[in-house]
């Protein structure tokens, strides 16, 4: 009887905030499991496999809502125009049937409700939340920036080709391609480490938050660029290695590597340099707490 009368009481209190918790699973959670579904079995095109980091970014943006639930509700009451316009817009994304607008219309529709219900202070509170929403939106931006990684796919296999002659094989490089024994591997857009070098940005802003060294705007900036530099290195050894297998007939371990669970596995490790690098930072970089910022 005393926890039905605790429900009632939480319910009497915020109404309008369940109603709208309500709402929004009810009208987004059919969405959610789409992607999820995509990602796990990878059924999903090759763009919005770019950012199967939600599998991971989502739980901890919802992570961190629930954290600023004190702080939410100690915010007044306010509303902004501008909230109502992003509701109106993100309800026509929603209907429109169009993939890419029904994505958008989620991170649409979250900050809309916050700047209705406490104005600007409430989005600022929900930013970064709301940040990681938008960052793990499946969308197909990435095939729009693809035609502009030619010269780092070139570079990828400049690099990877001059490993491979390090370590004895023939190789014959012809801008993107990979020459080794007459068979040939192609760096494609997709094989150029875009996709990880998305998901390794994102789980460096995940970390840093995590560990609090997001206040520090240095720190930051210097751990995204050794991020940034574990990934592309990561994808060069990626690609020589796919490379030599190919090139030497291993075509069970290349399919492994390329499509199997080889790569989430190679990703993995990559991923677990981030977490050394961020140690190492707070070992041989320790923070001044005057420069973090308030």
């Amino acid at each position: 009887m005393q926890i039905q009368r605790k429900i009632r009481l939480v319910l009497k209190r915020y109404p309008l905030e369940e109603s709208i918790a309500l709402l929004l699973i009810l009208l987004y959670a059919p969405l959610i499991v789409h992607w999820y579904s995509g990602w796990l079995h990878k059924n999903i095109s090759i763009e919005h496999e770019y950012f199967s980091h939600g599998l991971i970014g989502l739980p901890y943006a919802a992570y961190l809502v629930w954290n600023n639930r004190n702080s939410w509700r100690r915010l007044p009451d306010s509303s902004y125009f501008e909230g109502t316009f992003l509701l109106l817009l993100a309800t026509l994304f929603y209907l429109s049937k169009l993939s890419d607008l029904v994505n958008f219309s989620l991170p649409l529709m979250l900050a809309g409700i916050c700047l209705c219900l406490k104005g600007m202070p409430g989005l600022k509170l929900q930013g970064l939340p709301l940040l990681f929403v938008l960052l793990a939106t499946p969308n197909h931006i990435p095939y729009l920036i693809e035609p502009y990684a030619l010269p780092l796919q070139h570079f990828i296999a400049e690099m990877a080709g001059w490993i491979l002659v390090k370590f004895g094989l023939n190789v014959r490089i012809e801008e993107i391609y990979l020459y080794v024994n007459d068979r040939i591997v192609e760096v494609a857009p997709h094989c150029a480490g875009l996709k990880m070098l998305f998901t390794s940005l994102y789980v460096s802003l995940l970390l840093l938050d995590w560990t609090g060294v997001l206040r520090s705007r240095s720190r930051s900036i210097l751990f995204l660029a050794g991020a940034s530099a574990i990934s592309i290195s990561s994808n060069i050894f990626r690609n020589a290695l796919l490379t030599y297998l190919h090139g030497t007939g291993k075509e069970t371990l290349f399919a492994w590597m390329h499509a199997g669970w080889g790569g989430d596995l190679y990703s993995a490790c990559m991923l677990g340099l981030l977490v050394l690098l961020l140690n190492g930072m707070e070992k041989y970089f320790p923070i001044d707490d005057r420069t973090i910022r308030k």
